[in-house]
């Protein structure tokens, strides 16, 4: 009797220990560094941040694709892994290699169909595409917006000031820091097509916004003229 292949569907528990597998490959892709690992001191080369991303991105690019119609499995499993080579490999090949990787692993699980497999890396292969997001697939698209959405809102922002401690600024420089989550975020709406996306973009620059104003309310040393509209 021949191996059941099942609908491409991915249940929980596959995607629990997919999530233990990614987990998994980024701290050993820092372990195995002989300089201890590139750039640790900067919080967003750790395996911590780097899983967390990717949390967040799964989290992001369902809730796009399932808005959009994409396929949901497609687009969270190519999240998942979209990142998983980002420790190891240079910024310009970490998304082919991020493909090399989840085709490793889909394969070895025999029941996902391959059609499903191809889809999957065929996302995470080109979720590092510059272009207008109208040439990528709609699950490519859903990822990439993600991906780029994590970066802006509150999250952006507390990543942005934490970098101001490890590069020796002091709080009086937040205003430049916020300028720029912001400047990302309209560099965001600008790029992406989504509906969905769109709607993301501009509640988290609503909250960036909303920070800034405490700023300037509450540091009177800071210099407001350099803040932006």
């Amino acid at each position: 009797m021949g191996v059941e292949i099942k609908e491409s569907s991915v249940s929980d528990e596959e995607f629990e220990e997919m999530k233990r597998f990614v987990r998994d490959y980024l701290s050993a892709s820092v372990e195995n560094e002989d300089d201890g690992g590139r750039m640790r001191w900067y919080p967003w080369h750790s395996s911590e941040y780097r899983f967390n991303h990717i949390l967040n991105v799964v989290e992001l690019a369902s809730k796009i694709a399932r808005r959009e119609g994409a396929d949901v499995d497609v687009v969270r499993v190519a999240a998942l892994f979209h990142d998983i080579s980002k420790l190891e490999a240079e910024q310009e090949v970490h998304a082919e290699e991020g493909a090399r990787v989840a085709r490793e692993y889909l394969e070895a699980r025999a029941e996902f169909p391959q059609s499903f497999v191809e889809q999957v890396c065929d996302v995470v292969s080109t979720h590092s595409y510059q272009g207008p997001l109208t040439d990528v697939s709609l699950e490519t698209r859903c990822l990439i917006e993600a991906d780029i959405l994590d970066k802006v809102g509150a999250n952006g922002t507390a990543l942005m000031l934490l970098r101001m401690g490890y590069e020796a600024r002091t709080h009086m420089e937040a205003s430049e820091m916020v300028e720029r989550v912001l400047e990302r975020g309209r560099d965001a709406t600008d790029r992406i097509e989504s509906d969905a996306a769109e709607s993301i973009a501009h509640q988290r620059l609503k909250r960036v916004k909303w920070f800034r104003e405490w700023l300037e309310q509450e540091v009177p040393g800071m210099d407001h003229e350099e803040f932006g509209a």
